[in-house]
């Protein structure tokens, strides 16, 4: 599957004064048909998507992606498994919205995270060696803007 591209503005009308996070729909997410619901819980926060992508991620770009991780145990299963499916890529604006989008996905570990996120909700443990927790989300601003040129990059 080839990367499909829907920006729905180009870069440069993304409201500067805003902050603007990448959000990834994982392969657990898309197969178990949930994106539709994570959209809707993106949207129903009051943030905006400015882009949205369907692709089936290169370990090339996972690796740049979590390139922090190289070296660790997991890494390996990781890029194996982000990359073993479709998954939805977005760009979200709003204010706060890093700090926003981290509280409405939830704990990483999707057994303990909270009722009312996004892992709480709609995620479980699976016995497998990779963390199945149906999202990714910037964990601060300037990881966002790297991430979203690595996963955007024709907005740049």
């Amino acid at each position: 599957m080839s990367a499909k591209s829907v920006l729905l503005e180009p870069q440069h009308l993304l409201d500067p004064t805003l902050e603007h996070t990448l959000i990834v729909v994982k392969p657990d997410g898309y197969a178990r048909g949930l994106t539709g619901e994570i959209l809707r819980r993106i949207e129903a926060k009051g943030y905006t998507m400015k882009g949205l992508k369907l692709m089936v991620a290169s370990h090339e770009l996972l690796a740049e992606h979590y390139r922090d991780h190289e070296g660790k145990p997991f890494f390996a299963g990781l890029l194996d498994f982000m990359s073993s499916g479709p998954v939805v890529a977005i760009i979200v604006e709003g204010q706060r919205v890093v700090e926003g989008m981290r509280a409405l996905m939830g704990a990483t570990d999707p057994t303990t995270a909270a009722a009312g996120t996004i892992r709480g909700d709609l995620g479980r443990a699976w016995n497998t060696p990779h963390m199945e927790n149906l999202v990714h989300g910037s964990d601060s601003v300037d990881s966002a803007k790297r991430e979203i040129a690595l996963w955007f990059p024709e907005i740049y």
